[in-house]
């Protein structure tokens, strides 16, 4: 199974090229302020991104934001974010990797639970998220959207 770390800063143009590969949502533009907001992510205490790296190339990535609670007894809440697979390594334990590594840290940071939303319709990424250990239908997600003034 591959292995998962810590991005790093040297990370950033792997990443930005691995979303380009993807149908996630496009990624911050230009390069400088795509490096000011990585250099921001990289900083934050409570917001770990993990890779999964085959060669010096980037496959994988997820984010694992976690945050103070005051109730659940002081555990902490985790939420996970940009879950992204290079697509032409799909089905080949990458996406796992990062996402089982994230889930680790939330459980070594005492979170109780880790959240997760897909807008994805393809049955398949559920069902990668239901083996990853992710249960549908414990919650009711609602989004508010900034509504753009012209």
């Amino acid at each position: 199974m591959p292995h998962a770390r810590l991005a790093k800063s040297s990370d950033l143009l792997g990443l930005l090229e691995l979303f380009r590969l993807s149908e996630a949502s496009p990624a911050a533009e230009p390069i400088e302020r795509a490096e000011k907001i990585w250099l921001e992510i990289l900083s934050q205490k409570n917001v770990a991104v993990f890779v999964s790296v085959e060669e010096t190339k980037i496959i994988a990535t997820c984010m694992l934001i976690t945050t103070p609670n005051l109730l659940r007894v002081g555990q902490r809440h985790g939420f996970l974010e940009n879950v992204v697979t290079h697509p032409e390594f799909r089905r080949q334990g990458h996406g796992r990797a990062v996402v089982q590594a994230a889930l680790g840290a939330a459980w070594a940071k005492d979170c109780y639970h880790v959240l997760l939303q897909s807008g994805r319709k393809d049955p398949g990424v559920h069902r990668f998220y239901e083996r990853c250990g992710f249960e549908p239908g414990l919650r009711t997600a609602y989004v508010a959207r900034r509504t753009l003034k012209s």
